[in-house]
């Protein structure tokens, strides 16, 4: 479009007015942040001592109200079972997260923006739309001012429509085939003396916005071409703080102004040293109010400015009196030393507190001398600081009300800075903290709107700007159901349809703070609790009216709404939803007969009773029946058994005793046999030691001469040796008697145990029954 070169003056004066309207407040802020980072202090000297209240309250309250990248929640609008919209709303909510966690453009501006507005009271952002575009043979380095959304200009020509020079690889007539290789949303952080908008009471009222951007020469040839780059002089740099010992600023960027005025729907780019307007288009993002930023993130405005008031001006000047304080403090620590005076004559006295150490003596001259003029209390004198330790005290004392009141001013309690009182009570500390959390949670509430609307902005972008295969894949569309995915297709045209029309894009609060994580379960299990007893009651319900399953899901998607937990469980009631439905339809196309008279229905009842009754007494009477015949037939063959078991043990007794008669018989025979033969040997052995002995006397007798008392010794082995003979043979016989008492007491055993058997076989039986009635086995009837 070709640019209106009179309007750069209307512009300019704009520009003009909100300079003068904010000079003091830019002047008051720079104030502030040099107090914030003691940039006040001399370079080498350090003349006062300083209490930093501002650097304490703002590291406290920065985390409190952001400390981790927030959630984005992207719901459908209305709460009405719409699948679609819930796919779609699956889709912004995946692609935000990935914008947001993957580039780390959101949480360097969210964090410089939280800063700004709790040192000047203002903190800005600006969405912007960037597509990496590749070219055959074009290298793209991404650099531009803003959004270049629509590529408007051709391939051949610079924004006011001349031929581009011939420096560039194309010509004006050229087509080049172009494709992107990525894009994205970027969310720029704005200083905030870089940040402007006309002058109005309210932010309703604001009709146009800009931005100024320092660019270099490279950057302006290649966002407004070559021609016009060179007409824009380089005669700035960055805006920043002076600080002691910064050199004169280089000036080697140009300035720029994007200017954004909703008033016409266009975009101005402008500066104050170029006669005419650089760079005009139409609304490039179309976005839903237009301004590419949100509402400012302020501190304390009124209804007829919005010139902020930045937190520390309501209570500088009790920082002043704590700097103050700390100052005097630190006087008197540096004057609380032992000072004092001492008699010249005795130097030993100087080396007293110089060179004593414990438990050790400094010896002194003339002691005669020294002792009559009253020792050390005589010669020394030391300066009293029980003065400046009473200052000291009350100095600290003092500090601490005006830190009190410095607390009570910016809603800091003590127990949000985790201080408290030993004896105060767990309820107290509670009390406190949220009475205390009531201005706490207003600035979190302010920094989640302030994130919201940032985020819609980017919501904006992606659904109306990105490619969808860029969305998909942003979202990881892939990993979804199968279900989700067959509607993916509509989802991608419900969001590129007005998105904020359908979806509810925000952020909670809780999202931007570190979560206690007690209380996390706490939550989890109050909604489980509170779910599992609305199931309990509604299944009944359910099974006796199933017409009422549908307003029975509303009703229990209504109570979980409320519960944060609940939020990834929606695409599951939804599908349960549709499926009682359908279910219901089912029932409803195909109607179930309408049941029978109860009366009928009794006395079919009874005729059924009757029946299996006559049928159990019959099936009962014939099992009874086979029962005794199965119980007669086992008593004949247990008596056929038992008969032939009697005769067999008769038969086997009769042998048995056949066999011990004989054995007996035999055995004792045997024992006469050998009891004669020992008799008989002994006999002979007796008649033949006698006649030896009748030898041996007729010997002796025949020789004289023979020793006596041998012949006796002789004859007293031969009486010994018949003795032992006859022992032998009567222990011989005596056992051979008890061996034939053992056998008889065995025979007798054995005897017994027969009768015991044929007792046990010829004693009288039972028949034994099981529960069924039939016969199971056979007992001994005692």
């Amino acid at each position: 479009m070709e640019p209106t070169s009179t309007g750069v003056d209307k512009w300019l004066n704009i520009i003009s007015q909100y300079d003068n309207e904010f000079k003091k407040w830019e002047a008051r802020s720079a104030k502030i942040v040099k107090r914030y980072r003691d940039d006040n202090r001399s370079q080498h000297t350090n003349e006062t001592a300083k209490f930093n209240i501002l650097w304490s309250n703002v590291q406290t309250l920065i985390p409190a109200v952001y400390a981790k990248l927030p959630k984005a929640v992207a719901a459908r609008r209305f709460g009405d079972n719409d699948p679609v919209g819930r796919v779609a709303g699956q889709l912004i909510e995946r692609a935000l997260d990935f914008e947001i966690e993957h580039y780390p453009d959101f949480r360097s501006t969210m964090k410089h923006a939280v800063e700004d507005r709790f040192l000047g009271g203002r903190g800005t952002a600006w969405v912007r739309y960037e597509p990496h575009v590749r070219q055959l043979g074009i290298p793209e380095d991404g650099l531009q001012v803003t959004e270049d959304v629509e590529n408007e200009a051709a391939e051949g020509q610079t924004p006011e429509g001349a031929p581009k020079p011939e420096s560039q690889d194309y010509t004006a007539g050229e087509e080049t085939q172009e494709e992107i290789e990525y894009e994205c949303a970027p969310t720029d952080y704005v200083y905030w003396k870089d940040f402007g908008h006309s002058v109005a009471r309210t932010w309703e009222e604001v009709t146009c916005v800009w931005r100024w951007v320092y660019m270099t020469r490279d950057a302006l040839t290649e966002r407004f071409g070559e021609k016009m780059a060179k007409q824009i002089p380089l005669d700035s740099g960055a805006e920043t703080l002076a600080t002691y010992g910064q050199s004169t600023k280089e000036r080697t960027r140009a300035k720029i102004c994007e200017l954004w005025d909703k008033e016409t729907g266009k975009v101005y780019w402008l500066s104050k040293n170029c006669p005419k307007i650089i760079d005009e288009r139409d609304d490039p993002l179309e976005l839903d109010q237009f301004f590419p930023c949100a509402q400012p993130l302020y501190s304390t405005t009124t209804s007829d400015s919005l010139i902020p008031v930045p937190d520390f001006v309501i209570y500088q000047d009790q920082a002043n009196e704590l700097d103050i304080l700390s100052d005097r403090i630190d006087g008197l620590v540096k004057a609380l030393r032992i000072r004092g005076v001492y008699d010249a004559s005795q130097p030993a006295l100087q080396r007293l507190l110089t060179e004593g150490d414990n438990n050790t003596l400094i010896p002194v001259d003339k002691w005669m001398a020294f002792s009559e003029k009253g020792g050390l209390k005589g010669s020394i004198d030391i300066l009293p600081i029980d003065m400046l330790a009473s200052a000291l005290i009350n100095c600290y004392r003092a500090r601490e009300d005006i830190k009190g009141q410095i607390y009570e001013i910016t809603g800091i309690s003590d127990i949000i800075r985790g201080q408290g009182a030993a004896s105060e009570t767990a309820t107290a500390q509670q009390i406190k903290g949220q009475y205390a959390g009531l201005r706490l949670r207003s600035m979190q509430e302010e920094v989640a709107l302030f994130a919201s609307e940032l985020i819609r902005l980017k919501a904006q972008v992606i659904c109306t700007k990105f490619q969808p295969q860029t969305i998909l894949l942003y979202a990881a569309a892939g990993q979804m159901s199968p279900e989700d995915q067959a509607m993916i297709p509509q989802a991608i045209e419900l969001m590129q349809d007005n998105p904020l029309r359908n979806f509810r894009i925000e952020v909670d609060s809780d999202s931007l703070v570190q979560l206690d994580e007690q209380q996390n379960k706490k939550d989890r299990v109050e909604f489980i609790t509170a779910f599992g007893g609305l199931l309990r009651e509604a299944l009944p319900v359910g099974q006796s009216s199933p017409e009422l399953i549908p307003m029975l899901v509303e009703v229990m998607k209504f109570g979980i709404s409320g519960f944060k937990q609940a939020k990834p469980i929606e695409g599951t009631l939804d599908s349960a939803l549709d499926q009682l439905k359908e279910k219901q339809k089912q029932a409803a196309a195909n109607p179930q007969p309408a049941p029978p008279n109860p009366e009928m229905m009794q006395i079919q009842a009874t005729q059924q009773l009757e029946q299996a009754k006559m049928q159990a007494t019959a099936q009962s009477d014939q099992m009874r029946a086979q029962a005794d015949m199965q119980a007669a037939q086992m008593k004949a063959q247990l008596d056929s058994q038992i008969a032939q078991a009697k005769i067999e043990g008769e038969m086997q007794l009769a042998q048995m005793q056949a066999q011990i008669e004989d054995q007996t018989m035999r055995h004792g025979m045997e024992m006469k046999a050998q009891e004669v033969k020992s008799v008989d040997d002994f006999n002979r052995w007796k008649s033949e030691l006698e006649a030896a002995t009748k030898i041996m006397v007729a010997r002796i007798g025949a020789n004289p001469g023979v020793d006596l008392q041998t012949a006796e010794a002789a004859q007293a082995a031969s009486d010994r040796v018949a003795q032992e003979l006859g022992a032998g043979v009567s222990n011989a016989l005596n056992q051979v008697t008890v061996l034939h008492a053992d056998m008889a007491n065995k025979h007798d055993e054995s005897l017994q145990q027969v009768k015991q058997a044929l007792s046990a076989l010829m004693a009288p039986k039972r028949i034994v029954r099981g529960p069924d009635g039939r016969a199971v086995g056979v007992e001994i009837a005692q």
